[in-house]
């Protein structure tokens, strides 16, 4: 006689409304909007009003489930917070089984079908990436041009120091500090790179010839500057008018001008600040914010540095 599994206590499942596909709904991309429509679950925390770029902190109450996922356009890190549990899931291959407490971490790579299965009520937070994101992350730290990203399958891992960091975010959400931008982006790199040390499977592309820039994209390059040196202007910023990853594009651009995307642009920034000052009685709070300083103090600085003179001495000697 065969004899009969252990009884475990019913799993939670919801019934899913109704919805319209061109093609198999375990097919299609999902986003993390519509992850409770699979996995239904009380949100706790939500950074989706913040506009971060590229990331999105969410955390739910989830009872015990049994739930079928289709693919996610984004890399998911699962923190769990509360409540251990015996987690099953799988994903393309075999069950795994594992059991997760407050600060295990579970890893789920874009494009994935997932089932997942807990017998306990748990409370995690999610951290959302876009593959672009690590793409990028992953190039400026090889200096390689890279095809692709994905997280591992990993169940089950204990890191303090990467659950720290999402708490961290879901923290933010709730209580915004001083310069906020400025710590939910340090927290997103310091977030790419320990991923890419340790968690991550990364496909390089074949390496190509370097090179300059063609005429065109010189061309575009230096009317973006121009047109918007009253702005932030970011290494991403320069490479997306002419298609290229940060790496490729810092790499052409130096050999093209003979100096590194941010000297160009500082360069660009004194020229024009010079100009102002020699042919304007413009105040020179507005000259350094028409020329992209973040205030009148950093043009100083940025002046006596390397001109080794004021902005208030260079317009009285012009």
């Amino acid at each position: 006689m065969r004899s009969r599994a252990p009884s475990r206590p019913p799993l939670r499942r919801r019934a899913l409304p109704f919805r319209s596909f061109d093609a198999d709904p375990m097919s299609t991309l999902i986003t993390p909007d519509e992850l409770p429509i699979w996995v239904p679950g009380e949100v706790t925390v939500d950074s989706a009003t913040l506009n971060w770029d590229k990331i999105r902190v969410r955390g739910y109450r989830y009872a015990p489930s049994d739930v079928p996922i289709p693919p996610l356009q984004d890399l998911l890190v699962v923190v769990y917070m509360d409540g251990a549990t015996p987690m099953h899931r799988r994903c393309a291959g075999d069950w795994r089984n594992d059991l997760v407490a407050p600060g295990s971490i579970s890893f789920l790579s874009h494009e994935i079908r997932s089932h997942w299965r807990w017998t306990e009520p748990t409370e995690v937070l999610h951290l959302y990436l876009s593959p672009s994101l690590l793409k990028a992350a992953a190039s400026d730290l090889f200096e390689r041009e890279i095809a692709a990203v994905n997280l591992r399958d990993v169940l089950r891992a204990d890191d303090p120091v990467l659950a720290g960091l999402v708490m961290a975010l879901a923290q933010e959400t709730r209580q915004r500090g001083i310069g906020s931008s400025l710590y939910v982006d340090s927290i997103r790199h310091c977030a790419c790179i320990h991923l890419l040390r340790h968690y991550t499977e990364v496909q390089f592309r074949a390496s190509t010839a370097p090179g300059g820039l063609s005429l065109s994209q010189r061309r575009l390059v230096v009317r973006y500057v121009e047109d918007n040196l009253d702005k932030a202007i970011t290494l991403a910023d320069l490479a997306g008018v002419i298609r290229l990853s940060v790496f490729h594009f810092t790499r052409k651009f130096r050999s093209e001008f003979g100096c590194s995307p941010h000297a160009y642009v500082m360069q660009r920034r004194i020229l024009r600040a010079k100009h102002q000052l020699a042919r304007t009685n413009l105040p020179i709070k507005v000259i350094a914010a028409n020329c992209g300083f973040s205030d009148q103090s950093h043009m100083t600085h940025v002046f006596r540095t390397r001109l080794q003179i004021t902005p208030a001495s260079y317009r009285n000697q012009a």
